[in-house]
Order: C-alpha cells, then sequence, then structure tokens
C-alpha cells in the first residue's frame, strides 16, 4: 500500500462522549443543573454532568455511572431518565476531531441536592427561561430545548424513557 492511502484524511470521529442534563420542576418552571468545571479542560466553564465511555460501557451505562460520579445521582433519586433524539456534534480544533456526543435527560425531584466530586467547584440550577444567558454553547441550549419538549410531553417521550 502506498503512502497516500495510509494517511489520515480529514478529522477523526469520536463517539466516545456522553452528555447528562439533569432537571427539576420547579416554582417557575423546569430548572437545569450546571456544574461550574474545577480541572482542564475548560477550567472555570459552566455545564451539565459530561463523561467518556469507559471500555464495554453503552453510552447509557456511561450516562448512569458519570451521573452517580459526578453528582451522586443514582437509582431511586432519579424520577425519570430519556435519551435525547438528537446525537451533539462538536469539533475539537486541537485535536482536530469530530465528537458525536449522546445526550440525555434526568428528571429529580425538587429537594435533590447534588454532591459534587473533585471535578466540579460548585453548581446551580438555571430556569428554562434563562438558559440562552447562562449556557454558552448553542448545542447545550438545543439539548435542553430538546430535554423541556420531553419533560413537557410535547413529543413522544415515552418512546425516549430509558
Amino acid at each position: 500500500m502506498d503512502n497516500a492511502h495510509t494517511q489520515k484524511k480529514g478529522p477523526r470521529i469520536r463517539t466516545d462522549i456522553v452528555d447528562v442534563y439533569v432537571a427539576r420542576r420547579g416554582a417557575l418552571g423546569l430548572e437545569f443543573l450546571q456544574l461550574r468545571r474545577a480541572k482542564e479542560p475548560l477550567r472555570g466553564s459552566w455545564q451539565p454532568i459530561m463523561g467518556h465511555v469507559e471500555a464495554g460501557e453503552t453510552a447509557v451505562q456511561t450516562a448512569k455511572r458519570e451521573a452517580t460520579e459526578e453528582v451522586g445521582l443514582g437509582g431511586s433519586v432519579i424520577l425519570g431518565l430519556w435519551q435525547l433524539e438528537q446525537v451533539h456534534p462538536f469539533y475539537i480544533a486541537s485535536s482536530d476531531e469530530i465528537v458525536m456526543s449522546p445526550r440525555f435527560v434526568a428528571e429529580v425531584g425538587l429537594t435533590w441536592k447534588p454532591v459534587l466530586n473533585s471535578e466540579h467547584s460548585e453548581f446551580r440550577w438555571v430556569q428554562e427561561s434563562k438558559v440562552g444567558e447562562m449556557f454558552v454553547w448553542p448545542g447545550q441550549r438545543a439539548a435542553i430545548a430538546e430535554a423541556g419538549r420531553v419533560l413537557r410531553g410535547d413529543v413522544g417521550e415515552e418512546g425516549l424513557r430509558i
């Protein structure tokens, strides 16, 4: 095989990251959990739960594990877990990679409080009406819009329930 056939052609595609949006029903409507990164990459930025798929895991298993590890969200605390239909693509220039990230939404009760691991320094709840100003990434805002439709039953949420 000549060198032209062995050289990389285009960015690498990755599917080993998942996002989990945690939501609750507050007095003023839906609220979404944001976590402040304590470490690089993206130290100081606010984001949902994000994590890497480990060997042998499905995306759903990763979402559940990451929710437990990052904020202590497990088992009976979750009122519902849904896959979001749209996979979130984003590009990382420094490594020339396109990441296709499955997304999930987990609903919790109003009194549940996150227990943060060392990846995060603080948390806050963002009202759905403030998502556009509090979540900086367009893909995250789109995921929350979809999560809101799922939680309100505006789409076939039972087909997306896990």
